[in-house]
């Protein structure tokens, strides 16, 4: 491998948020693109000065010859994207979910067990500013132990289900035409890092279908998960309720603090630290610890990373990534942690279909 990565990737419109980062990084070079799609492969290629176009994801692989793939395709498209990168020893930095059925889930898993190439997971909300700052909170003792999170993932993305031309898109067929907690890694990626245990059984129940009877899945889907030595933790989804969006709903309790996310656009991030508060009920604003406990990729980010998406994550995934890719450091979400972020929904949709039934959740290390 050269001194330079050369990257790759599958899913032209999706990618691109991605590509600055990859672009800006000393260590990375675009190489290639590949969408089935031509005007947005051509108007993709043309924005990030590249060349080398592909309609077919393995001629991409073959002769383009990366040393990174980024698979921001289809979901269900996820995994034989993956495998295909991976048999190749080529290392893959995929989007959300890791999979769409159990079954391809092992494959994936069995695949980066062959493979000498690096897996990771792009679950970029553990990115954004306050988890990351209460992760090393948390990491800091000043919660105790943790024992209870939720997150909330509450988008309208209706919009999308259609092309323009009118077609269904994929999120019509796997977000929304399956009935369970199907995009889950959003909200529950942070409360994994935070109560650092796996979801061991889950139970899914739901509201029915209101808003829009065209889709199987109903309206909100809550997702409870009991983690291996009993701790909980409650995800809400909710892509078809008519609201405005709501990505930072989070809610942490631990023994000796607690942490309440912002629940609008422009809200505050409260915090309660038995450490630092004198007063019971005094809720404080989560920016006042940033001084002294907020990690350095976020004391000063560079214009990059602020003008990136999803709060920053597209940016610090990347820089994350290629760090494990040239062995600094172990991937942050790789197989194992994207299996626990993705089996939970997978296996909801059985526990919805048995009216909110506590279903295991298999574990991965053991595949």
């Amino acid at each position: 491998m050269s001194n330079v990565l050369k990257v790759a990737f599958a899913g032209a419109q999706r990618a691109s948020s991605f590509f600055t980062a990859f672009q800006n990084h000393p260590e990375t070079q675009v190489v290639a693109l590949c969408d089935t799609h031509e005007p947005t492969l051509r108007a993709a290629g043309k924005a990030a000065g590249v060349t080398q176009l592909y309609t077919v994801y393995e001629q991409m692989l073959d002769d383009a010859r990366p040393d990174i793939v980024v698979v921001a395709t289809p979901m269900n498209y996820h995994v034989p994207h993956s495998l295909a990168a991976l048999e190749r020893d080529i290392h893959v930095l995929s989007e959300v979910t890791a999979g769409i059925s159990v079954d391809e889930c092992r494959w994936l898993v069995q695949a980066c067990k062959r493979s000498k190439a690096v897996y990771m997971m792009a679950e970029n909300y553990i990115y954004r500013k306050p988890c990351v700052l209460v992760t090393a909170l948390v990491e800091a003792g000043l919660f105790g132990e943790t024992y209870y999170a939720e997150g909330e993932y509450l988008h309208d993305v209706s919009a999308l289900h259609h092309t323009a031309e009118g077609k269904p898109t994929w999120r019509y067929y796997w977000q929304v035409g399956v009935n369970g907690c199907t995009y889950p890694t959003h909200s529950l990626g942070p409360c994994l890092q935070w109560i650092k245990e796996r979801p061991a059984r889950i139970s899914c129940i739901g509201t029915g279908v209101w808003t829009d009877p065209e889709h199987t899945m109903e309206d909100t889907v809550q997702l409870s998960c009991k983690t291996t030595s009993g701790k909980l933790i409650r995800i809400r989804v909710d892509m078809l309720s008519k609201r405005p969006h709501a990505m930072t709903n989070y809610t942490l309790q631990g023994t000796k603090g607690c942490f309440e996310g912002a629940r609008y656009p422009g809200g505050q991030n409260l915090i309660w630290l038995a450490d630092y508060c004198q007063d019971p009920n005094e809720w404080v604003p989560l920016e006042r610890f940033e001084a002294d406990f907020l990690p350095e990729m976020w004391r000063n980010p560079p214009p990059e990373a602020l003008q990136a998406g999803h709060g920053g994550g597209d940016y610090f995934e990347v820089m994350d990534f290629v760090d494990a890719v040239q062995g600094r450091k172990p991937p942050t979400i790789g197989i194992h942690e994207a299996m626990d972020m993705t089996l939970p929904g997978l296996v909801s949709q059985e526990s919805i279909r048995r009216g909110g039934e506590w279903l295991e959740v298999p574990d991965s290390r053991a595949w």
